[in-house]
């Protein structure tokens, strides 16, 4: 009798640690699911502000049109990668990131080839979309670090003892992290 009660009783304290890993882990993937929604609207933010962008650079006249259309081509391809929120593998990410960095490459030869035409640098409709894209990327920065934090939290928590025994029962599985670009590592060259 004494050896059955014994055995209840360590049933219940396994049953409740288990239920209150399931409830955090239910936390951190609703957080980490949050999370990647605001990286999500950044990047959208950013994507809405392409079209006016290139409005107001074809309003001048002799403008690299193949610089025009690589931005709209990789507008295009970074706005038909989705990612579902319950499936943030590492793999979904790199591909979501890779779609969205050549977006920023096409942008980034955008802003420079329009260092060659001093009327569109003095038009107020370019320059307050600079500014608007400026911020749009600080944004980005800030939303991919708060889902790498979160992720972080996230993926501690399901693969620490005795939750990993939780998190194999109910199917919670590691989630993929932002990573820099290549080259990201190296500070770029300034030559006057």
């Amino acid at each position: 009798m004494k050896n059955l009660l014994i055995a209840i009783a360590v049933v219940v304290v396994l049953a409740l640690m288990g239920g209150c890993s399931y409830n955090g882990m239910v936390k951190s993937d609703e957080n980490v699911q949050g999370k990647w929604g605001e990286v999500q609207t950044q990047y959208q933010r950013r994507s809405d502000l392409i079209p006016n962008l290139v409005s107001t650079v074809k309003g001048e006249a002799n403008f690299e049109k193949g610089t025009l259309t690589e931005v709209t081509n990789a507008r295009a391809r970074a706005t038909s990668i989705q990612v579902d929120p319950t499936k943030l593998t590492p793999e979904a990410i790199q591909q979501y990131q890779q779609a969205q960095g050549q977006l920023s490459t096409a942008l980034g030869r955008l802003l420079v080839a329009s260092e060659n035409y001093p009327t569109l640098r003095a038009n107020d409709a370019f320059r307050n979309l600079q500014v608007q894209l400026e911020g749009t990327e600080n944004r980005i920065g800030v939303a991919r670090r708060d889902f790498n934090e979160s992720v972080q939290a996230y993926n501690s928590k399901i693969r620490t003892f005795p939750a990993n025994i939780t998190a194999k029962i109910f199917g919670f599985a590691v989630k993929g992290y932002f990573q820099s670009d290549a080259g990201a590592d190296k500070a770029p060259k300034v030559a006057f």
